[in-house]
């Protein structure tokens, strides 16, 4: 039996992006031993995957921090055992995990980012306003860079065994993930809490809440005292317990963030809000409708690939631009 080892760390959402590609891997090819090398945080999402996947959780923050960590690491996967290496992230702690391997003379593929091509995406000045490959196709790629061609196949996982509660055919319940790592990627909070305000009026509709951090869960409370009918999206079960409840939502409303993908990975529908970034960048969930995707037209967007650069006009046209009525009707339709 092969094996084979696949690297990604980064956030969470970059992760969710690898699970339809390794499920199809691994149910198209059930002698294939594969191990997902990732953050401790996204076991959860490989553990519905066929039973030829494994996952060795990093533990960035501990045991495999800095740089002797990472030459733990390295001797804590047991390196010298694969055959082959994907690395899905080419960045300087994949680089020198794989190239141990590399030196044992085993097959390495590398993740081709498409750097020059995002950058004419989101300069400012002559934009090349072209569909860059998304990265599904990217990760499938390096699979095929190592002999292993793999067919998108994939639907959804299940994760209905973890769910606390289950909604009643009369009720429609929708999901809101009204949070994001950088500003240029936030609906405005106060648009957002129209939003929510309009749609926790209407009967039989429960809005559930997801954010992770502490100021996240602050505002959510907050939200939840001011409207009875919102709810946080908490669960004794963890990631697991939040999938499971995002799979019996009617539709999820996020940025283009983690949840967005979370969402996609149980066949939930997504309305997702677009600033700075744009579905073109190849980051849009799997399965989803670029019909779904609320976004203003103007010549400076997109601005970034990640969102991570600070609004040049200073004014966040592009979400501000963004009306909670289109964001109500999007959510409605079917």
């Amino acid at each position: 039996m092969k094996k084979l080892l696949i690297i990604r760390f980064s956030a969470l959402g970059d992760i969710a992006m690898t699970v339809p590609v390794i499920y199809d891997l691994a149910s198209q090819y059930p002698d294939l031993h594969i191990t997902m090398l990732s953050r401790e945080m996204a076991k959860p999402l490989f553990e519905l995957l066929p039973d030829n996947v494994h996952f060795f959780p990093a533990d960035l923050k501990g045991r495999h921090k800095g740089f002797f960590g990472l030459n733990r690491l390295i001797n804590d996967i047991h390196y010298e055992n694969y055959d082959c290496v994907a690395d899905f992230h080419n960045v300087l702690r994949s680089f020198v995990t794989r190239i141990n391997c590399q030196m044992l003379g085993q097959r390495i593929a590398v993740i081709d980012k498409g750097r020059k091509g995002k950058r004419a995406l989101t300069r400012q000045k002559n934009k090349v306003f072209v569909q860059q490959a998304t990265s599904f196709e990217r990760y499938a790629k390096v699979l095929e860079q190592l002999g292993f061609t793999v067919k998108p196949q994939f639907t959804k996982l299940d994760y209905s065994s973890f769910c606390e509660t289950q909604k009643a055919t009369d009720e429609t319940w929708i999901g809101i993930a009204p949070f994001a790592k950088h500003p240029a990627k936030v609906y405005p909070m106060e648009k957002m809490e129209e939003v929510i305000k309009a749609l926790s009026q209407r009967a039989d509709t429960s809005i559930f809440l997801f954010g992770g951090g502490e100021e996240e869960k602050r505002k959510i409370a907050e939200l939840c005292t001011k409207y009875p009918n919102a709810q946080p999206a908490q669960s004794q079960y963890g990631l697991k317990g939040e999938l499971a409840l995002m799979s019996q939502l009617d539709v999820m409303l996020s940025m283009d963030s983690a949840n967005m993908h979370l969402a996609s990975l149980v066949g939930t529908r997504v309305v997702s809000i677009w600033g700075g970034t744009h579905p073109y960048a190849g980051f849009l969930g799997w399965n989803q409708k670029e019909n779904d995707c609320l976004q203003v037209d103007l010549p400076c967007r997109p601005c970034s690939v990640y969102g991570n650069k600070t609004c040049f006009r200073g004014d966040y046209a592009c979400l501000n631009g963004i009306e909670p009525n289109q964001i109500i009707t999007k959510l409605e339709q079917s």
